[in-house]
This record gives structure tokens, sequence and C-alpha cells, in this order.
């Protein structure tokens, strides 16, 4: 039988060749990090659909001991839920998030862009340097730019990294006040008007950043006189 006649032909159906199974099961296996759509794309057949294929692995080990899941808009091999215990390590990190940290980083997720002063204002108390330093070590917060403000505070967003190590696809999966209600970790009333935002980690800056290698006026102002070398 023919390529042709190994694909799913109802108009209806997803199509994909069954070849393509197994080639994205190689890649995902000998893969380092989670890959992207276009990397699995460039490997498997043009008569194949890359949604369709990827619909089928997931389908393929939904009930086996390790799950194929998107993350941070990639894919990856993963330990299925249920048998996460099984390689749970025993020593502790050395290293664990404080109060602080956790607070500030929940703050970047749904605030983001946001600066320091930002943070202390939602907090309500100091933000110290140590909790955006821990965050930025491992690798989940990044400063993003500049805000167009007096002193040209810095701006901090959350990174792909986030959004892997807590399995997050995007952002936007980040629950929200009803699922955190439900899940019992916000109780009592809300203030009248404020709600949990919808979060946004959109890499372009926005109108009122600026990049973080971009002086300001006042700084080209008060820049180094560069003399002409023309007598």
């Amino acid at each position: 039988m023919g390529i042709v006649a190994k694909l799913f032909e109802t108009d209806a159906s997803p199509r994909f060749v069954p070849e393509d199974i197994r080639i994205v099961e190689a890649l995902l296996f000998a893969a380092a990090a989670p890959i992207d759509e276009a990397t699995v794309a460039a490997r498997i057949s043009s008569e194949s659909e890359i949604a369709a294929v990827m619909a089928e692995v997931q389908r393929l080990y939904a009930e086996r001991g390790v799950n194929v899941v998107r993350v941070a808009g990639r894919w990856a091999l993963r330990t299925a839920p249920d048998l996460a215990w099984l390689l749970a390590r025993e020593d502790q990190e050395k290293r664990k998030l404080s109060r602080a940290a956790i607070e500030t980083l929940a703050i970047i997720a749904y605030h983001q862009p946001v600066t320091r002063a930002d943070i202390e204002e939602i907090r309500g108390v100091a933000v110290s340097k140590g909790a955006l330093d821990v965050l930025m070590e491992a690798g989940w917060v990044r400063m993003r730019g500049r805000r167009k403000a007096p002193g040209r505070p810095i701006t901090y967003g959350t990174t792909p990294d986030f959004l892997a190590h807590f399995g997050l696809d995007a952002i936007a999966d980040l629950p929200g006040l009803d699922e955190l209600q439900g899940a019992g970790l916000f109780e009592g009333k809300l203030p009248p008007g404020f709600g949990v935002p919808q979060p946004d980690d959109d890499s372009v800056l926005r109108p009122d950043e600026e990049p973080l290698d971009e002086p300001s006026a006042l700084e080209q102002a008060w820049g180094p006189v560069v003399e002409s070398d023309e007598s």
C-alpha cells in the first residue's frame, strides 16, 4: 500500500502517516529538552498534519508510565502524574523559596510586566533584592526592559522555564480566581473592583517600556562628549 493509502482519508478526520508516530517517539526520547513543533514538522511527512500527529502520540501515551505533554509551547515526555512519587528525590532542594519569593513570583506571573515598586505596592511591604535574585537564578524570572518613568525602573516578567517547571503550556493556564478558591488557596471576599488579572507574558515590550540597553534622554545628555578629530 502506498503512503496515500495509509492516510486517514475521511475529509473530516485529521490526517497523518502512521510511520510519523514512530518518528515523533524517537525525537521525544532523544531530546535533552522539550522540542518545538517546527522541529517535529521538519522531520515528519509532508502529508501529515502536525496537530494530528501530536494528538495521536498524546493519545497513545495517555495511559502509560510516561505521558506526552505540551509545556511552554513545546513537547516533551513526562512521568505520569500518578507515578511521580516513585521518582521523587529523597534529598530536598538545598534552597527553599521563602514566602516573600513565592509571593513575588505570583505577582510577577499575574501582573507582568512589573517593577519592584509595583510588587511592593501589591504586597504592601518592601521587596528584598534577594527574593528577585533567587527567582532569576532559578530561571523563572527575567528582566524585560525599563519602564518609561522617572528613574527608568527595570520591569520583570516570567520565562519559558517557569512554564516548563510548573507544567504550563501558556501563561494563560495559570489558575483563575474560581480555581484558586476551589483549591482552597484563597478564602474570603475580595475588595470591590478587585480581581485576579488575566496573565500575559508576551515578550514584546509594552508602550510604556523601553529596551534595557537604551539610554534615556537624560543619560544621553549627560554622556561623554566625543571630540572630533577634525582640526
